[in-house]
């Protein structure tokens, strides 16, 4: 591991309402790009969530325990202005995922922003695995609300609790 001031920190940012395999294709590509990823769960993001804050950091935790690089990430709760907890961070970085061209507008507006804030902070967009591009936490929870079958879209933890939610048996 590099000396800690030669240690490249990025920020993960999102509701993740639930998080999804398409979010944990977006650590695993941002964990080979940086020394550590500090996955920071939004308390509220202007959102109405399904889960409670602490449901989504204990999926996340849970969710993040399957990949290989688990050592270098880290799952945080944050409230307030992302910009303000990069630089509280020393993150060099901010990571934001792009499915589609329709998220770009919305994410780069976002990432001027945060760059007229946090002046050293680069914002890098990464795209999923081109398997998960379709997939976002909205059409997890439709899909499960109608008992539709999610295994392939979501670690088993979030699954088991989208079934509970949805008082889905199996």
């Amino acid at each position: 591991m590099p000396e800690k001031s030669e240690i490249k920190t990025a920020v993960y940012p999102g509701t993740f309402d639930p998080i999804t395999n398409g979010h944990l294709s977006l650590v695993q590509r941002a964990g080979g790009l940086f020394d550590r990823l500090i996955v920071a769960v939004a308390e509220n993001g202007g959102k109405d969530p399904l889960f409670s804050h602490e449901e989504r950091i204990t999926m996340v935790r849970e969710s993040l325990k399957e990949i290989k690089l688990v050592n270098q990430v880290e799952v945080i709760s944050f409230d307030g202005l992302l910009a303000k907890l990069a630089k509280k961070l020393g993150a060099c970085a901010i990571v934001r995922g792009l499915r589609a061209v329709s998220d770009f507008e919305y994410e780069f507006q976002m990432a001027l922003m945060n760059r007229k804030m946090a002046h050293h902070v680069e914002t890098v967009f990464l795209m999923p695995a081109l398997s998960w591009v379709y997939l976002s936490s909205t059409i997890v929870k439709d899909v499960a609300a109608h008992n539709g079958d999610i295994h392939t879209l979501v670690p088993p933890v979030v699954k088991a609790a989208l079934h509970k939610k949805f008082n889905i048996s199996g």
